[in-house]
């Protein structure tokens, strides 16, 4: 520890006690009846909309008209929390009874002690069951929704309701009793929550002076806690970040209090720290977390948003690193919903109604408007674009998404791989080929070289999301542990050792070793050392081939020596169906009776020694929930170095999809040479090292990839991957005198044939006879 670390964290320590010993004095620490210098309703700041200008019921009206779902929505969910239902993480209608109880866990039907915040061991099960059931209740995101809900109707209840929690909640929670004091980040989000409570009744005249005067005595007790108990040292990733924002809209939004104007220059320091530090140079946040990414982004965009209305000077390099984040959702949402990847928290800055995977682009549409990108407009209309913008976001968000063209990305920092196609249908691949998160990887899954894939807009191929952080069972370490992802595991041990529920320890090092994108292709190598801790050290190592409007090839090889069990994982979303058809495995919709939207076939060689099983998995749509998923998986018992390849074909229900072998010998060499066969053509597809000549069948090359399609005996399509020439036969068919980095020939009925090639420009030309082809059978 620094002597600044040390001299935080013994303040705290000591800071905490002497609140207790103030406290059983019978003296308030933070001052909640404490008189304010002005009038609670005294400020010049500006909030998302004005106050006292009728601004808010305006937004509520747009909402009525452009997404009349979503006010139903909040109505009904409204109603639901004045009967005491609540919508809680992934739980639905959890009934708490005609008095709330703050403190327990109605899920798992235990109760947190209340006693001083410091001396409760929240991650303890047995003494408080699942924390994050009871926080995600005192955020108290849902008063925000019965603010929305009276905005809507003009229902007294609504307001009636609110003032009543409100209360009930000081009541049930003097400072420092209880769980809701022991994250300062669960007393940031609260504040958040109030302070919209407070800007969208600013008209209500059903509330009182004192009220406005009693929930600013509140924020005022909750901003004082939060600077004093910031995660400077504990978790300076989302936690001190949502702290900051915390204290910077405080400070913002009430500047009757005294410390207003320190709170504000805190957080907003926090913040643009964070932005340098907390997000890789590529725009990926560095917890390898999706959902943790969007949460930081949306933080980071409503902080940008709060500043500038109050007129700060916004640095560029923030707006630079907000518009990387953006950038990476994005990538990841150009074929649909992006699919997720480490924990999800299951909260959002916002609605935490927001929190399935489909509502990852919600920042999309902040971002379009803030940055005026009509790129970012993945989203379309959303809830919160409207209460932040108001007219500005049915003007920028209402009109037709104009078509974009698709490529694929890579985002070198964070070890994201994005492979997307829309011939025939549109197309995603995503690999995980980054670091496992940052420092013991608390919110990273074990998942290193983990594909996930979508077709034609749905999920196929997921992630299995994170089910929940503390619970009975083994759900933390399954739900992150190497099996419940696409990849490769050996020997029933995860790629790295758990460490607790928040830490791993013995982390892989992962590679891109690999990543070229030309016309027709995309090809991506990568490996990792996660099993190099064992007795006989495994290298994983694994490709990954997209033909263009074609097949997709996995290979998997594990490399090093001995005997090892060998487990590769398929897992498929849970509303799909997997049966075998054929010599395959064919993962449809299980309700799409039409047969409207297509499916993916699963081709490995069965030749290989491998066997294959569908066996049953689980997904977990948000925190808390679990629902059953299929799953294929291929196992081997086998002396490395051994590998496995599957052909995947995006193909409709009943369409034959041929066949798929292996060329040349059996054992694992350096080159592998594939033959995929369809009443089309005949496709061939060799890997290799690259560093030198191979042979393969009738094939030979020095090539790290070669491609060849074959259609009505004649030579329709060559790729080339850092090689020098082709042969088949022993007749040279492409020559150069040094390598090309990639080489690209497609010819068809209705076009001239074309070359590609990417090389020094002052290296020979190339040299093809593709004549030698002609009439083959």
């Amino acid at each position: 520890m620094t002597w600044a670390e040390i001299h935080t964290r013994f303040g705290q320590h000591v800071s905490k006690r002497f609140d207790w010993a103030l406290y059983r004095a019978g003296i308030e620490r933070f001052g909640t009846k404490e008189p304010l210098s002005q009038p609670a309703t005294a400020t010049h700041a500006k909030f998302f909309f004005g106050t006292n200008n009728g601004e808010a019921a305006h937004r509520a009206a747009l909402l009525r008209t452009h997404m009349p779902h979503v006010a139903d929505a909040i109505i009904h969910e409204a109603d639901d929390i004045l009967r005491h239902e609540f919508h809680l993480l992934g739980y639905e209608k959890i009934r708490l009874g005609a008095t709330i109880d703050w403190h327990s866990d109605p899920i798992h039907e235990k109760r947190s002690p209340l006693q001083p915040w410091f001396k409760i061991d929240f991650l303890d099960f047995r003494v408080v069951g699942d924390h994050k059931v009871i926080w995600e209740l005192n955020r108290q995101q849902h008063l925000v929704t019965l603010a929305k809900a009276w905005l809507l109707t003009g229902n007294p209840d609504y307001t009636n309701e609110l003032a009543a929690e409100f209360y009930s909640w000081q009541k049930a929670n003097p400072y420092p009793l209880g769980i809701n004091w022991a994250s300062t980040l669960e007393v940031a989000f609260r504040s958040m929550s109030w302070l919209w409570v407070r800007s969208l009744l600013a008209d209500c005249p059903g509330l009182t002076d004192n009220f406005h005067g009693d929930i600013l005595r509140a924020l005022q007790a909750h901003g004082r806690y939060v600077e004093r108990y910031l995660s400077t040292y504990f978790s300076p990733n989302t936690h001190l970040l949502g702290e900051a924002v915390a204290l910077f809209f405080l400070g913002t939004l009430c500047q009757q209090l005294s410390a207003a104007k320190r709170w504000q220059q805190e957080g907003w320091r926090i913040v643009l720290e964070g932005s340098e530090r907390q997000v890789r140079s590529d725009g990926v946040y560095f917890e390898q977390s999706l959902y943790y990414h969007v949460y930081a982004l949306d933080f980071f965009l409503q902080a940008r948003l709060l500043a500038s209305e109050n007129g700060f000077a916004i640095p560029k390099q923030f707006d630079n690193v907000l518009r990387r984040m953006l950038d990476v959702v994005r990538a990841l949402s150009e074929a649909g919903a992006p699919e997720g990847f480490g924990d999800d928290d299951g909260g959002r800055v916002f609605n935490p109604r927001r929190n399935r995977t489909e509502c990852m682009t919600d920042p999309l549409s902040v971002g379009a408007i803030l940055y005026e990108c009509d790129s970012y407009n993945a989203a379309g209309m959303t809830e919160e674009a409207i209460w932040l913008f108001g007219d500005k976001a049915v003007e920028a968000l209402a009109k037709p998404r104009a078509h974009r063209e698709i490529s694929s990305k890579a985002f070198e920092a964070g070890g994201i791989y994005v492979i997307n196609d829309d011939q025939p249908w549109l197309q995603q691949l995503m690999i995980d080929a980054g670091p496992q998160g940052t420092g013991n990887s608390g919110h990273g899954h074990a998942d290193a070289l983990s594909i996930r894939f979508s077709l034609d807009g749905r999920r196929i191929l997921v992630d299995p999301g994170t089910g929940c952080y503390i619970c009975e069972g083994e759900d933390r370490n399954w739900f992150r542990g190497t099996g419940a992802h696409n990849t490769l595991r050996v020997d029933n041990l995860d790629q790295a050792i758990a460490e607790g529920p928040f830490a791993w320890s013995a982390l892989p090092n992962v590679k891109a070793e690999t990543w070229v994108n030309g016309q027709t292709f995309d090809f991506f190598t990568g490996s990792h050392d996660g099993y190099s801790r064992l007795p006989d050290p495994v290298l994983h190592r694994r490709f990954v081939f997209h033909l263009k409007g074609g097949f997709w090839l996995v290979r998997d090889v594990a490399e090093g020596q001995g005997r090892h069990l060998l487990d590769i994982f398929w897992h498929f979303a849970p509303d799909l169906e997997l049966r075998e058809e054929g010599r395959g495995l064919f993962a449809g919709s299980s309700t799409d009776t039409t047969m409207e939207h297509p499916g993916l076939a699963v081709l490995i060689d069965r030749d290989s020694g491998w066997s294959t099983e569908i066996a049953d998995g689980f997904v977990s749509a948000a925190y808390g929930s679990k629902q059953a998923a299929p799953v294929l998986r291929a196992s081997a018992k086998a002396t490395l170095p051994e590998d496995c390849v599957a052909l995947l074909i995006p193909t409709s229900k009943g369409s034959a999809v041929g066949t798929f072998s292996l060329l040349g010998e059996r054992a694992v060499t350096k080159v592998r040479g594939y033959h995929y066969q369809t009443e089309q053509a005949s496709e061939f597809l060799f890997l290799a090292p690259g560093d030198t000549a191979w042979k393969c069948g009738l094939w030979s090359s020095d090539a790290k990839l070669l491609y060849c399609k074959l259609e009505g005996g004649r030579l329709t399509h060559v790729i080339m991957v850092t090689g020098s020439f082709g042969e088949w036969r022993g007749k040279r068919f492409l020559s150069r005198q040094s390598p090309t980095e990639i080489f690209e020939w497609q010819s068809g009925p209705e076009r001239e044939k074309t070359s590609t090639s990417r090389s020094n420009p002052r290296q020979d030309s190339v040299v093809c006879d593709f004549e030698i082809f002609d009439s083959v059978s």
